[in-house]
């Protein structure tokens, strides 16, 4: 896809090229949609055969969350939006999309005022809160628990794009400071963004250059975050709307407001960014170079979703099964602590208050780690509206499933992930480069011939996809046979590797390859090749 910026700027931009791994083409995607099918189908058998029946017997839905459906552990990565109003949130949808979408509204004031859901869809529509919470198709069942109040601030709004292909993308409200705003909500906002955030494969938190204040919802909001931080990243946007020197200055207030939110010794990832559909007249040009940079970044991590979503629906099933395991012999424990005729109301009301010293207990009693065990004052506001003495005993065979899925299956299922492509040495990154050879000089052909339009790149998609592509991309050793196919002599193919492997990283994507395979008819017909690929036969920018 192409990223608007003003003419002049697209030559400098670190953004042109191609994106390895993201083209429009659905079957060049991140990773194998093979292997990411066979994970899903292994997650979902798992966790139905072995972890759900433990959570129902226990009541799991009561105290953390309602088990998975098959369209929870289907669905596409969700990258979740959080920041106050005005710091870009929409704005970088559009970016990502190159286009609006249904419902989009952008500007100073606070303008998104409800839960937008961004999903690839055959055509612009708009389903509304309490359709979509019913809807098997989408992975929106769970939000009825907030009601009406909630769902009538939510909608999905659908779009054709093939950046939504692999990913969807969730636009919250922007958030005031005061109290005013979460008393006139009707529904729990942070609440609703932690469910977001146990189902989110990454949480991007926005700030504005010139927005640095915390207010108290925003930090409850960023405190709903907790257990996912890994998830988390930091967007510092309109990082071009200050000069170097401020920006250094604003990049450590930013740093010492966030130090007293986030509880935790790791620092976050941040990218200087600044994302704009139309960039503005007044902006400074000092750290573009950095920001572009920063933002490459960015785009790489949002490219490398798909894969990694793969191994997170894994890694959000083994900390789900974890709690669970946990949460059975909480129930179990309590439950054998109750006596079985008298003095029921009064053990009932020592468990409930001396909940941490029972936790203690059952951590010590099983060898488990305090890290798998809940809140304590969460979990005893939730245990005050059940009956402990109906409560099931610890049903051991229910365990034992889930302690199989822990050390067996779900290990054999990380066991499918490649170890990814390795960086190739530099005398290996041209597999016709066995001596130093002149270019010759450029040879003349019709003006469109140089157009990457003029390059047929379904002819070649075919013959790309059997050399098995993994992250979209092919090493020079599987593309070598191909080449070496065409009759030309070692000197020429080397050159045409040098002219087409633009990155140099010894990989090829399918653009790269179809120019490759263009560059092999021009030599074929007769065509000296230029000393430098020109700028028109590479591809627009893509995500």
């Amino acid at each position: 896809m192409s990223f608007k910026l003003p003419k002049k700027e697209k030559q400098d931009s670190p953004m042109n090229g191609s994106f390895k791994g993201h083209s429009t083409n659905s079957s060049v995607q991140n990773w194998g949609d093979d292997e990411y099918e066979q994970v899903v189908e292994g997650v979902k058998k798992i966790y139905k055969s072995k972890i759900r029946p433990l959570e129902v017997m226990y009541n799991f839905e009561g105290f953390h969350s309602a088990p998975l459906t098959d369209s929870d552990i289907e669905a596409k990565p969700i990258v979740l939006l959080i920041g106050q109003y005005s710091t870009g949130k929409t704005t970088f949808i559009r970016y990502l999309l190159d286009k609006r979408y249904p419902g989009e509204h952008i500007g100073v004031e606070p303008t998104t005022d409800k839960f937008v859901a961004v999903m690839h869809g055959g055509e612009d529509r708009v389903i509304p809160g309490n359709a979509a919470a019913v809807n098997q198709d989408l992975p929106f069942r769970g939000l009825n628990r907030f009601g009406q109040a909630f769902l009538s601030r939510f909608q999905v709004s659908q779009t054709p794009s093939p950046v939504l292909e692999n990913m969807t993308i969730i636009d919250t409200p922007g958030i005031l400071a005061g109290d005013k705003q979460r008393i006139e909500r009707g529904y729990d906002f942070t609440q609703v963004m932690e469910w977001y955030a146990q189902r989110s494969d990454l949480i991007l938190l926005l700030f504005d250059s010139h927005k640095l204040d915390i207010s108290n919802e925003f930090k409850m909001a960023i405190h709903s975050l907790r257990g996912q931080e890994e998830k988390v990243r930091v967007i510092l946007n309109k990082s071009d709307m200050v000069n170097q020197q401020q920006l250094m200055r604003v990049y450590g207030a930013m740093m010492w407001s966030l130090g007293k939110v986030v509880q935790t010794p790791e620092v976050m990832r941040v990218y200087l960014s600044s994302f704009w559909t139309e960039k503005p007249p007044n902006c400074f040009e000092d750290c573009r170079e950095l920001i572009e940079a920063e933002s490459k970044d960015l785009l790489r991590d949002l490219k490398e979703l798909r894969r990694n979503a793969a191994i997170r629906k894994i890694n959000e099933i083994v900390k789900r099964a974890r709690l669970a395991r946990v949460h059975a012999m909480i129930i179990g424990h309590l439950k054998k602590e109750m006596p079985s005729m008298f003095g029921k109301k009064k053990k009932r009301l020592a468990l409930l208050n001396n909940l941490d010293q029972e936790f203690l207990k059952i951590q010590q009693r099983h060898h488990l780690p305090a890290g798998d065990f809940p809140n304590p004052e969460k979990f005893k506001m939730a245990l005050e509206l059940y009956d402990i003495d109906k409560f099931k005993t610890i049903n051991e065979s229910l365990l034992h499933k889930v302690d199989d899925a822990l050390a067996v299956d779900l290990p054999r299922l990380m066991s499918m992930f490649p170890m990814g492509n390795p960086e190739l040495a530099e005398t290996e990154r041209n597999p016709f480069e066995d001596m130093d050879s002149q270019p010759s000089e450029y040879g003349k052909l019709p003006a469109n011939f140089w157009n990457f339009s003029s390059v047929d790149k379904n002819a070649y998609t075919p013959i790309f996809q059997r050399l098995h592509p993994r992250d979209g991309v092919v090493p020079g050793a599987h593309v070598k046979p191909i080449l070496m196919e065409t009759g030309l002599t070692n000197d020429m193919l080397a050159r045409i590797w040098r002219l087409s492997d633009w990155d140099g990283d010894g990989y090829m994507d399918i653009d790269e390859f179809s120019v490759a395979m263009h560059l092999v008819k021009a030599v074929e017909n007769g065509v000296d090749l230029p000393e430098k690929l020109p700028s028109t036969l590479m591809p627009t920018r893509k995500i």
